[in-house]
């Protein structure tokens, strides 16, 4: 018995195949699918088209930020300078000490 570890992704004909059972289970319980003319919005009032506010506007000039970025490089580099103000004792390592025969006799800690 195979089992599957990870779930595989859905390829295109999975999500084609699940796309067109959903629809024709729409269908089915009695939805209608109306096409819409191009151009036409759900909006109450079209009195006034939608306005797009991300390119009519004219080009701003962005804030310079050099001094601040020249700041941060400067604490980094202080901050890479400063030797660690208490020295790290290597931890102790366990060893396994074992026999002619292969077989564990007992554990030690090293240093080393």
């Amino acid at each position: 018995m195979k089992r599957e570890i990870y779930k595989q992704k859905a390829n295109k004909a999975d999500l084609r195949n699940d796309l067109d059972r959903d629809i024709e289970t729409f269908l089915a319980g009695g939805g209608r699918i109306v096409n819409v003319q191009a151009g036409e919005t759900a909006l109450e009032s079209r009195a006034a088209p939608l306005r797009t506010p991300i390119f009519n506007e004219p080009r701003t000039s962005r804030t310079p930020l050099d001094d601040v970025v020249a700041t941060l490089d400067e604490r980094r580099k202080t901050q890479a300078k400063r030797s660690p103000s208490r020295a790290h004792k290597p931890l102790p390592k366990k060893r396994v000490i074992y026999d002619d025969f292969g077989e564990a006799l007992r554990t030690v800690w090293s240093e080393e």
